[in-house]
């Protein structure tokens, strides 16, 4: 899939993150409204090759840095340019984040992208695109820094091997080998969900009134016998993040918690049917289901307090 630019019509001073704002370089106003219209996309790049909001917003910042100090003006494919600083700064930030080894792998959950459950913002489309759920970017975790940015820009927006060679620093077979192999795996571990939302809605709806009934039997009914659950509780001493598989297992998980049934709120996490637990004002956990054949094949849980406080989140009924 090709992301299309979506056009923002502001001058400068140009804003590239909410609640901050850089000036726009003498001698670049040209080339600044250009970097603006295609903001929404160039973020895309970013949140889909590091799975978070806030270091997508980073990127933006460090690139526009970057691109300020830079003379564009013997530059034909001004689109392309802004892509390739984007995702290098991005390449960057992923190779250092998988150097720390500072965030657990096991149960690790990227940024969800939370809307409204009638429907999605253009903001939040120009990011998740058509199918980019929670269960494809924990897949994507799992890549190599320089797999993941070669999936992520020719698989997803189209970007010739050629132009990812300059971005990873190889040569255009080996950014092709890179990719094969990123989408074998994609393909082997990311289940797909079924294509009509309607039908996801009703089985994560008998799940969740399952749930809240505390009916064991219904819940399993519901459920993949191989289904996938991983809770991120972030690094709370005592609170490890874990992964539940195994219908009966995560039945006995949600049963756990089937008294917040009543603070659940339905939500569209990553354009997937999803609940977002809502007890005395403040957000608990945010849930994506991933509905395949009819059951529910994989579930993803946010219960970080740290990280939950920094979703933006909408206002749901």
């Amino acid at each position: 899939m090709v992301c299309s630019p979506q056009k923002f019509l502001t001058a400068k001073p140009i804003s590239l993150r909410c609640g901050s704002t850089l000036q726009t370089p003498s001698g670049s106003e040209g080339w600044a409204e250009r970097f603006q219209e295609r903001r929404r996309h160039l973020r895309a790049v970013a949140y889909r090759i590091l799975g978070s909001v806030s270091e997508a917003d980073d990127v933006l910042q460090e690139a526009w840095l970057r691109l300020s100090r830079s003379d564009a003006s013997s530059v034909e494919n001004l689109g392309g340019w802004f892509t390739t600083i984007v995702a290098r700064v991005s390449l960057n930030m992923l190779r250092a984040r998988k150097a720390k080894r500072e965030e657990p792998l096991e149960g690790r959950i990227p940024d969800p992208i939370v809307s409204p459950p009638d429907g999605t913002d253009p903001e939040h489309e120009a990011l998740i695109g058509d199918s980019l759920g929670l269960a494809l970017l924990v897949v994507l975790e799992s890549l190599a820094p320089a797999e993941r940015v070669a999936f992520v820009l020719h698989d997803m927006f189209g970007v010739p091997f050629e132009e990812i060679a300059t971005i990873t620093e190889r040569s255009a077979a080996a950014v092709r080998q890179l990719a094969s192999r990123a989408r074998r795996r994609v393909q082997a571990q990311a289940r797909l969900p079924d294509p009509d939302l309607t039908r996801q809605w009703s089985v994560v709806e008998a799940f969740s009134a399952a749930s809240r009934d505390g009916n064991f039997d219904a819940l399993v009914a519901v459920l993949d016998p191989d289904i996938l659950l991983r809770e991120d509780n972030g690094t709370r001493p005592g609170r490890a993040s874990l992964v539940v598989r195994g219908a009966r297992a995560v039945t006995e998980r949600a049963m756990m918690f089937s008294h917040l049934g009543a603070y659940a709120h339905r939500a569209l996490v990553n354009g997937a049917p999803g609940v977002v637990v809502i007890p005395e004002g403040r957000p608990f956990a945010v849930m994506a289901f991933t509905v395949s054949d009819g059951r529910i094949v994989e579930i993803d849980v946010l219960n970080d307090p740290a990280r939950l406080s920094e979703l933006k989140l909408p206002t749901l009924d």
